[in-house]
């Protein structure tokens, strides 16, 4: 019988949490498992004059739900409020805070879950991921650290003209995104139709800091296959991969969720697990 466990979640903020966020159906899990799961802000910690380290988080009183929004709306009601929780005494930490959702109206707490992560995982509380090797993913310069045979060409600047070379080196299509930022957003494909936008383009992108051109990958528009893994091994049940496609039937470039992408079953290939052994010794 597994050993029932205290889990708490790191978000951005609980008020802003969707029932489609990966985070909600991992509390969900975890209660169904019979674990407690606890969910808090990145504004939510204390660090007591005792040293220990608290914060204020909400949690549900249901062992089973039926659906993630009716998890939700439990967890977000204005009658479930906040409660001080230890953190010290909890088994799991997950940081599952986005810092580029921050980095414009609060950058300060970009990398609070990081530096607090820190601190807790040296009192031998499990905190996932690593806060160490997660300071180093904070943006897109991270994929730059993983073998060139599974990254697309790039150019990341804020010079507009070196951007523009790029894209005409790639014969005018490529994918030009904020270096930090998540959900799609100002994410543009550049191609000949796109050309007397593209100052436009840049200009959208540029505004929030660097930017990042990347070659267009045409099978793109047959969604792109998300692909479970821990510690470098792909995860799976029953003898089935853990993975599914995103599809956006809408014509949008972008497959993003936030965007209306759909979630399809995906068909796992060599060559996907391939690409798994590649990246595994960094992953690791």
């Amino acid at each position: 019988m597994v050993r029932a466990m205290k889990i708490a979640f790191v978000v951005n903020d609980v008020q802003t949490e969707e029932a489609t966020y990966t985070t909600t159906r991992l509390a969900v899990s975890a209660i169904h498992r019979g674990h407690k799961a606890y969910a808090f802000g990145v504004a939510d910690f204390s660090y007591t004059r005792e040293g220990a380290i608290h914060a204020h988080a909400r949690t549900v009183r249901s062992s089973k739900y039926k659906t993630l929004e009716k998890h939700l709306a439990e967890l977000q009601d204005e009658g479930n409020q906040p409660e001080s929780i230890c953190l010290d005494e909890m088994d799991v930490l997950m940081l599952r805070n986005d810092p580029s959702a921050d980095a414009i109206e609060r950058p300060w707490a970009q990398t609070v879950g990081i530096l607090f992560g820190q601190l807790i995982a040296s009192g031998g509380v499990l905190v996932v991921n690593d806060p160490e090797h997660l300071a180093h993913a904070i943006n897109k310069t991270y994929f730059q650290h993983f073998p060139e045979e599974v990254r697309p060409r790039t150019c990341i600047s804020r010079n507009v003209d070196e951007l523009k070379e790029f894209i005409e080196q790639e014969h005018g299509k490529a994918i030009i995104k904020p270096l930090q930022g998540s959900g799609g957003k100002n994410v543009f494909l550049v191609g000949q139709d796109e050309k007397a936008n593209l100052n436009q383009m840049l200009e959208a992108v540029l505004r929030d800091g660097y930017c990042v051109a990347q070659e267009y990958l045409p099978a793109a528009v047959e969604g792109d296959v998300r692909l479970f893994v821990m510690n470098g091994k792909p995860l799976a049940n029953n003898g089935k991969i853990a993975a599914f496609r995103r599809v956006n039937q809408s014509g949008d470039a972008r497959s993003n969720m936030h965007t209306g992408g759909k979630s399809e079953s995906a068909a796992i290939t060599d060559k996907m697990l391939g690409i798994v052994e590649i990246v595994r010794p960094k992953l690791v």
